[in-house]
């Protein structure tokens, strides 16, 4: 059956689809997709293709929905779209292909891994868009974080109690990784793939690494979970990674409570 639209009255929803398992998208979400009349989803390889709408194919049927997949720059982004053209490129491609479809009354859904909220996409392109027309409809559906999903896997909380809890990418210079990991009680380092072996050593001299966990992939095919990261470090590391380091151990979890 088809859908009727007014024009103009088209909505753009940034929707988390969580760490990548179609079974952690919220049910909020999954409504937002099946209501959603085109999908825009990142990509962060020219020829690749998009994690977040892979993970939303498992849990919709989106074969007559439009998709288009934009390409986003990988480079690291600034507050300032002025510091790099070609991340501000594909901000601005994307935010015209969405006003191009709300402007004719089509509800648009932008697909983002974990949560909108955490280094994601979504946030400069929902600026662009307003930018651009302020008074377009929006709303953001959060997701399941990867952080969550992988303290959950590895049963062991993220901050108990007085704990102060940090959230860093590993991508960061040593100095601010290192006093993240000196001053808060838990820290969860982000996008570690690529700087394993400098974490690790880094850990190593803060006599943390025996209280940090590697989880790689979680909650999808071939997770996999380093109790001890040097047994990671010659290995290749999948994008999906997350280390978490918890100063207090599990034996004494109930100090917290």
């Amino acid at each position: 059956m088809n859908q009727v639209v007014k024009r103009g009255s088209g909505k753009l929803s940034l929707v988390g689809t969580g760490p990548g398992n179609p079974d952690l998208l919220t049910l909020r979400a999954v409504r937002a997709i099946e209501d959603a009349h085109a999908i825009i989803a990142p990509m962060g390889m020219v020829n690749g293709r998009s994690s977040a709408l892979e993970t939303i194919r498992g849990a919709v049927d989106i074969s007559r929905k439009e998709v288009v997949e934009i390409h986003f720059s990988m480079k690291k982004v600034r507050l300032s779209r002025e510091k790099d053209k070609e991340v501000a490129l594909s901000w601005e491609k994307a935010a015209k292909a969405v006003l191009e479809r709300t402007d004719k009354g089509v509800n648009v859904v932008f697909p983002t891994l974990g949560d909108p909220s955490f280094y994601s996409t979504a946030y400069y392109l929902l600026a662009t868009v307003l930018e651009k027309q302020p008074g377009l409809a929006t709303e953001i559906i959060p997701g399941i974080n990867a952080m969550s999903t992988c303290s959950s896997v590895i049963q062991s909380p993220l901050a108990l109690g007085d704990d102060i809890f940090c959230v860093i990418p590993a991508t960061f210079d040593d100095d601010r990784i290192e006093a993240a990991l000196e001053t808060f009680d838990s820290i969860a380092l982000m996008k570690v793939h690529r700087c394993l072996p400098r974490i690790v050593k880094i850990l190593d001299g803060l006599k943390l690494v025996e209280r940090a966990v590697l989880v790689e992939r979680c909650s999808l095919e071939g997770q996999r979970i380093f109790y001890d990261l040097r047994d990671a470090i010659d290995k290749k590391i999948h994008y999906f990674s997350t280390v978490l380091v918890r100063k207090q151990g599990m034996q004494n979890l109930f100090d917290k409570v």
